[in-house]
């Protein structure tokens, strides 16, 4: 006996036409509403997108910057995607893009590879993004005329140029680098050493020079064996502690310029059997988050990646906008954005111990 099976009917893939619809719509409203047209009503679009999220439809965002014009998409380029502290910022970029209705394309270079950063940028140039946040923190130079002969709006951090499509964020670390050198200072400490970033970077160099300028105003002098160069690693810091440990006369409280230099310290402290803080006191400089985890808890200068991304993101979007709305724009926008630093006083930093 042969038995009768029940065929379920797969519903078709919906489109534009079934969206319209459902939401009793004409197809322009809803291209217009997915477009972000100013034209649809506010009751008029949340029916649209009502009718979006029912479908489960996923607008064709390639046919939608080719009618738009606009792609929606922000680069963003950073340094070393290896260093805790640029996905923690990627992500907060991401996080802030999406609730505005963009997407973002992301790249990592090398400060020593100019040849990779400008491949970078033609990625971006390809996918026809509205705009580039180059937060590689001093090896922007190389890709800046490839950006510029194609009107790229541009948001660089602590980089100056005189372009009006161009942004720049300024970072205030003399705020945090006072700050741990005051707390130091109070702790009982006068021998305070700095393990600096590539001078390359013009980021490190502006961190030094905090540095310096921290310790003459509580009125103590540097030895400039005590400023010792790294490479922002962990590796970096093991080989800056075991030059500080070759010295005559050793700090005995350093300043790193980025986590990744401090922790890398406290691992060879530990190695040598010495002890944090009781040896050595130890300050980091982004407080990514893997920073309260260490052993000791790192006290370390907090630069907040949601005020940097918040502040990229800012940048760039006056800038698109700006372009969107035509020749008549107002040509008057900000430009400048200022993120600070703070001290986040943790358990790698206690008074010296006697001599």
């Amino acid at each position: 006996m042969s038995r009768k099976g029940s065929r379920t009917t797969v519903p078709s893939k919906p489109d534009i036409r079934t969206v319209a619809a459902l939401a009793k719509v004409s197809i322009a409203t809803v291209s217009r509403t997915i477009n972000s047209s100013p034209a649809v009503s506010q009751k008029l679009s949340q029916r649209v997108w009502q009718a979006i999220e029912q479908l489960n439809y996923f607008p064709n965002t390639h046919a939608r910057s080719l009618v738009s014009g606009r792609s929606r998409i922000f680069g963003i380029i950073v340094e070393n995607i290896t260093n805790p502290f640029f996905p923690e910022l990627i992500s907060s970029f991401e996080e802030i893009a999406v609730a505005h209705g963009y997407e973002i394309l992301v790249s990592s270079s090398n400060i020593n590879s100019a040849s990779q950063l400008t491949s970078c940028v033609r990625r971006m140039l390809e996918r026809k993004v509205e705009g580039v946040a180059v937060l590689t923190f001093g090896s922007e130079e190389s890709v800046l005329d490839q950006l510029s002969i194609h009107n790229m709006p541009i948001v660089l951090a602590e980089f100056h140029l005189d372009d009006p499509k161009v942004s720049t964020i300024l970072l205030d670390y003399s705020a945090g680098i006072q700050a741990a050198v005051q707390h130091l200072v109070g702790l009982g400490h006068s021998r305070i050493g700095f393990l600096a970033g590539p001078h390359e970077l013009h980021s490190a160099v502006t961190r030094v020079k905090d540095f310096q300028k921290s310790m003459a105003d509580v009125g103590l002098s540097v030895q400039k064996s005590w400023i010792i160069e790294c490479d922002h690693t962990l590796k970096g810091g093991v080989v800056g502690f075991e030059k500080l440990t070759a010295l005559q006369n050793r700090p005995t409280a350093v300043i790193c310029s980025n986590d990744m230099t401090a922790i890398g310290v406290l691992r060879a402290v530990y190695m040598t059997g010495l002890r944090v803080p009781e040896d050595l006191s130890v300050i980091g400089l982004d407080d990514i988050d893997f920073a309260e985890f260490t052993l000791p808890p790192l006290t370390t200068i907090r630069l907040s990646r949601q005020e940097l991304a918040k502040a990229a993101f800012d940048a760039l979007l006056l800038q698109a906008e700006n372009a969107a709305n035509g020749p008549n724009a107002a040509q008057v926008i900000q430009r400048e954005f200022l993120v600070s630093t703070s001290l986040v006083v943790r358990g790698s930093t206690a008074g010296p111990s006697p001599d």
